[in-house]
Order: structure tokens, then sequence, then C-alpha cells
């Protein structure tokens, strides 16, 4: 049984049907992972990448569309509201190097979270936080965010030029 919540990356939220949900994936301000020497732009087109919220066994799986390799992001989205966490929630104390909750805020729709996610390696990468109630001891949710990292190698190959393209003709991409 899951609740599928399907959420548009954007700047601004978007939002869908009579119920608003928001969600977004943006590069974090500062660009500080090792090996990053490239300049970071975000491209507009990636409005057409889609976050998915769905909810299976009481915990939560945040699905994120394409990212690039060695890469900080922030994400936000929007999980339901949990009867037996309340209103009051804060992510428990465990380490998790690639995936920081940063903002935790009550909203009438259930509880809208940020996330500085890095993206480590290539693959699909599962990280995963957990959520704690401040008023009930022991009430907890996992939250699992999925990502599709690409790599440098998956970008399109150079194809050699036609024969008989004139001067200067070489690879194009």
């Amino acid at each position: 049984m899951g609740l599928g919540l399907l959420i548009r990356v954007c700047f601004a939220a978007a939002s869908l049907g009579t119920k608003p949900k928001a969600g977004a994936v943006r590069f974090a301000p500062t660009q500080t992972v090792e090996g990053s020497s490239s300049h970071v732009h975000f491209d507009e087109k990636l409005h057409d990448s889609v976050v998915m919220v769905s909810q299976e066994d009481g915990n939560f799986l945040v699905k994120v569309g394409f990212l690039k390799i060695l890469h900080k992001y922030e994400i936000s989205f929007v999980l339901p509201f949990v009867q037996r966490l309340g209103k009051n929630i804060a992510c428990a104390p465990l380490s998790n190097l690639n995936l920081k909750v940063i903002n935790i805020v009550p909203v009438s729709e259930g509880y809208s979270i940020t996330c500085e996610y890095t993206a480590h390696k290539e693959g699909v990468l599962r990280e995963e936080v957990v959520l704690c109630s401040e008023t009930n001891d022991g009430a907890s949710v996992k939250v699992v965010v999925q990502a599709r990292v690409m790599g440098e190698s998956l970008a399109p190959p150079a194809v050699p030029a036609p024969p008989g393209a004139g001067l200067g003709a070489g690879l194009i991409r």
C-alpha cells in the first residue's frame, strides 16, 4: 500500500491537485566536494525531473531524478503528517556523511524537510535518515532518499563527423 505524490523539481514550490505538495532539488550554495573542479550551473531543464515521495510500512521513500556525481544538492520535500510522531520532529543523531537534514518545519500538509545531499559515486544510491518525535519517546520513522547519480562516463560518447564534412571536421558531441 503506497502513497504516491508526484512532485516537480523547481525553485519555487509546485502544487498538484487540491492539496499543495512541494519538492525541489537544486545545487547547494557551495560546491566543496573534493575532485569537483568544474563550475556548476543549474539548468532550467531540470524542471522536468521528478521527486516522488511514497510511504510503505510506515516509512518513506523519496526518489530523486538524475544527479551529477561529485556535486552537492539541496533536496526539499513534504512528508504527510504521522500521528505517532506528533507535530514536532527532529533528525536522529545518526551520522550520515552524504545526507544531512538541515531543516524540518511543521506545515499544514505534514512536515517540510530540507536535506543536503552529496552525490559521491555513480549508480542508484540509497541514503537513510531517521526522524524522531520530540514528544513521544521511541516514536520514529525512516526516510530513505534514493538518487540516480550519473558520472562522467555516462555522458554521450563523441561521434566522428560524417565523411566529406570538409575542413575542420572533427568530433562532435
